[in-house]
């Protein structure tokens, strides 16, 4: 019978310590079954599972093994594996695959205990944490910096609802974001990505800024506010909210788009993605003026919001052709995939209103971005606590990815 035996190394990483022991083993004709490797702070952790065939000599690879690794001032430990344990494992090895991501200013002893707490209590077991954010120096953080930690679990979910309730709850008492999502295919090969403009891609609500150069500021916020919480119709509220901007002089939307504010991190996300091959889209229950603004400025493939009405240089008040509502955006984003030749699973969807949730409910991956609490609530995923380029972790890229890309 064939001997199974897992392999631990850990101490001060060096080079040629994998090449030695893979070669020993490889010497004895060993068959890898699994294998892992992590450095932290110039520490190296190895564990190698192995089978040792039947005509091998299990106490001399025991041996070659031990010898090597502790010549080179390594911990080592060799312990037996039987055939039901490893029947066991590989039984595990199929069940269903998570990804849980916690994002944060800083990363903390407390969040990762009260993650952890929650995926033991579920039943669900860790396969690997990776941290994907760049090095955060010691001291006083930096002007908005970034920390993401990527936990991969492994288990059969009773109920995934209670699961990300629990998620949640830990989410707002630390004031972090954490985002659960299937570990499929789909995760790493979406193609588009879809933003909403106001409060997303940029900092405010264009027509709230319009209205305040046109004396209605507070009217027409208002009602801007009531629509984005979802209490009355999109399509209504906007007709009349533009319906307040008649006789606004057109040299006012010249002045807004010049002082717009990109949201923290959209520059460097619509960068990222471009280089990666991903296309993307505004789809905005704003203006297509602002919104071709940002088209140029950021490198964005399409563009579909709401056509202001313009004439003899003074807005009419009114909008040409059909309102860019929730139920649109969706209609959008389905014509897109189409055009784009891709499955909606490969669509990411990111919004903060009311009216973003019928595309953020399509798409494969929906993210309510610094959201009002109905839509943060509804939509599967919400980010808070970072900018807009949080979403690559998402996708599992690391800073060192996006750095490379």
């Amino acid at each position: 019978m064939n001997h199974i035996l897992l392999i631990t190394i850990a101490g001060e990483d060096q080079p040629g310590l994998t090449a030695g022991i893979t070669a020993i083993l490889a010497e004895h004709s060993v068959n890898i079954l699994d294998i892992g490797q992590a450095v932290i702070h110039a520490t190296l952790s190895m564990g190698v599972l192995v089978e040792v065939p039947e005509d091998g000599d299990q106490p001399l690879v025991s041996d070659a093994v031990r010898s090597f690794a502790q010549a080179r001032g390594m911990r080592v430990r060799i312990n037996p594996v039987t055939i039901d344990s490893y029947s066991q494992w590989l039984e595990g090895q199929g069940r269903a695959r998570y990804i849980i991501t916690l994002l944060a200013r800083k990363i903390t002893a407390d969040q990762l205990g009260r993650v952890t707490k929650v995926v033991s209590r579920h039943g669900l077991n860790i396969d690997g944490i990776n941290r994907l954010s760049g090095r955060i120096p010691l001291g006083d953080l930096p002007a908005l910096s970034k920390a993401c930690v990527e936990f991969s679990v492994r288990g059969l979910l009773q109920d995934s609802a209670v699961f990300r309730r629990d998620l949640l709850e830990v989410a707002g008492a630390l004031e972090v974001d954490l985002a659960f999502q299937q570990d499929n295919m789909y995760r790493r090969n979406r193609r588009l990505v879809a933003f909403d403009m106001d409060s997303t891609l940029i900092e405010v609500e264009v027509i709230d800024q319009l209205a305040a150069l046109a004396g209605v500021g507070e009217q027409v916020s208002a009602i801007t506010e009531r629509a984005m919480r979802g209490e009355i119709d999109f399509s209504e509220s906007f007709r009349a909210r533009v319906a307040l901007l008649e006789g606004l002089d057109e040299g006012a939307l010249r002045q807004v788009a010049s002082e717009l504010k990109i949201t923290e991190g959209a520059e460097h996300l619509i960068a990222t993605l471009r280089t990666l091959g991903y296309k993307t889209a505004i789809l905005s229950g704003g203006f297509t003026y602002f919104a071709r603004y940002l088209q140029a400025r950021l490198g964005m493939d399409y563009v579909y919001a709401n056509e202001l009405d313009i004439a003899n240089g003074e807005v009419t008040g009114k909008i040409k052709g059909t309102i860019v509502d929730g139920a649109r955006k969706a209609e959008l984003l389905r014509q897109l995939a189409r055009e784009e030749g891709i499955d909606l699973q490969q669509v990411i969807a990111v919004g903060d209103g009311a009216n973003d949730l019928p595309m953020l409910s399509i798409a494969g991956l929906g993210i309510a971005f610094r959201a009002k609490p109905l839509v943060k609530k509804s939509a599967e995923q919400s980010i808070s606590t970072l900018g807009l380029d949080a979403i690559l972790y998402l996708l599992g890229f690391s800073d060192k990815d996006q750095n490379q890309a």
